[in-house]
């Protein structure tokens, strides 16, 4: 095997004590889901072509739903695309009327990646990139970049907001060329939806729109069409933590975001956004919960049903919007270990901290604490090894047979769900009524304030 560089070992390894998913180095430790990133595969070819995709990953928590989600922003990045990526959270949602939905967008702003800028913050060499590439056709054909840029960005006028969009993106040529910080400041906090007032963005840059909590999408969508005229193959959107939008305890915020669910669903699916993909990540419940999930969305639940026909074969469509990821098997759990150790070996066969063995015997006491847990969710299980890994590398005089048997490992849970503790002598029915009563009290109120109860 290649040698791993050290800053790429320390950031998986980093990564995995802390129980999330490394932004580096997934290439290394990667196992199994091969029918399932074959079809994402497919959806990049379909978005560099001009097309689109839409996908909502489905799967426990611990699953490895984050891993997966990026891993294909890995495999985009190598394509050639612009990703970009957040984490769904009370404050971060696809609609809403307090700000939240901006705060969504400049999280993803905050993160666009690519290739040569893997860790995000790549706005502004995005927008230098097309800046720079217009001028080389300005000066090979002899004409003005300023006139030229917007030749380029016409077609962005047809789509909303767009003729401020190109505007906007004039200007920050303007500022380049007149050596003006100031104004290509402002520029990027416009890309990246920070101005929060109309009429700052007016005065600043002589431009109405900017990005709202109503016009998210649209942005997305002019994002997408910018970073292709700027030579990128397409834009890939990865929404993480989706869950959140099934926690929203009022029922008109729920159903207003999930109406922009199923806006980018059709849009995507009907052919009408070009050269975008949209990765969603949630768990079963969010999917199929009758009275809060999206099921609860007749429109969306009838689209997102699962094939009868695959049903019939007991076989998966992987072809469909909805894509639940499969388990990792004992064996590929047992690849997986082997895949660590030699990240902890730096690549070195010779380094291995911990024979084979040791592997083997390590599953077998996460198979007798946690039964089938240990590879259906994986991420305890992964945390432990990693735990033990070090404390063998830090004491080299240790033997691993006497640390095995004490490792405690706990079965995967949402900590986020509310838990109530056995001598409350409550139900879930009572959580239920409250949350009934608060959906109902925010149909008069504004649907984005937090609920309070008390049980």
């Amino acid at each position: 095997m290649a040698n791993i560089r050290p800053r790429e070992r320390s950031a998986i390894i980093q990564s995995l004590r802390a129980g999330v998913t490394p932004r580096i180095g997934l290439e290394y430790i990667q196992v199994g889901r091969v029918n399932e990133v074959k079809a994402l595969i497919e959806d990049l070819d379909n978005i560099e072509q001009g097309g689109s995709a839409f996908r909502i990953i489905i799967g426990d928590f611990g699953a490895g739903k984050s891993f997966f989600l990026q891993l294909i922003r890995y495999i985009a990045l190598e394509k050639g695309m612009v990703v970009i990526n957040a984490d769904m959270s009370p404050d971060r949602r696809l609609f809403a009327s307090n700000g939240q939905a901006r705060n969504l967008y400049k999280e993803l702003a905050r993160n666009l990646a690519t290739r040569a800028h893997p860790e995000g913050n790549a706005m502004i060499p995005l927008v230098e990139k097309f800046i720079t590439e217009q001028r080389r056709v300005a000066d090979a054909e002899g004409k003005d970049v300023e006139r030229v840029i917007k030749d380029k960005l016409n077609s962005l006028s047809e789509l909303v907001d767009g003729y401020d969009f190109a505007q906007v993106i004039a200007t920050y040529w303007k500022a380049y060329n007149e050596g003006n910080g100031d104004l290509k400041n402002n520029v990027i906090r416009y890309l990246r939806g920070e101005y929060t007032s109309r009429a700052d963005a007016r005065r600043d840059l002589g431009v109405r729109a900017i990005v709202e909590d109503n016009n998210v999408y649209d942005h997305i969508k002019l994002l997408a069409r910018f970073v292709t005229q700027a030579g990128y193959k397409g834009l890939l959107v990865n929404l993480d933590e989706v869950v959140n939008l099934y926690k929203l305890p009022s029922q008109r915020a729920r159903s207003s975001n999930y109406e922009q669910v199923l806006r980018i669903l059709n849009d995507c699916l009907q052919g009408s956004a070009e050269s975008l993909g949209f990765l969603l990540g949630g768990t079963p419940e969010f999917l199929m919960d009758q009275r809060k999930g999206l099921y609860s969305y007749e429109a969306l639940h009838s689209r997102l049903a699962e094939n009868t026909f695959a049903q019939i074969a007991n076989v998966v469509d992987y072809h469909s919007p909805i894509l639940m990821l499969q388990n990792l098997s004992p064996e590929e759990i047992y690849v997986l270990l082997c895949n660590i150790r030699n990240v902890f070996a730096g690549g070195n066969k010779d380094k291995y901290i911990l024979p084979d063995e040791a592997l083997k015997a390590f599953l077998e006491h996460c198979s007798k604490n946690i039964g089938d847990a240990y590879f259906r969710t994986p991420r305890n299980t992964i945390k432990a090894f990693v735990d033990l890994l070090s404390i063998v590398e830090q004491n080299p005089d240790l033997s691993w047979q006497s640390l095995i048997g004490n490792i405690k490992i706990d079965s995967e849970t949402d900590n986020s769900l509310v838990t109530i503790a056995d001598d409350d002598k409550l139900t879930e029915t009572v959580i239920k009524k409250e949350d009934d009563k608060t959906s109902k009290a925010d149909d008069n109120a504004d649907d984005d304030e937090l609920t309070s109860f008390t049980l």
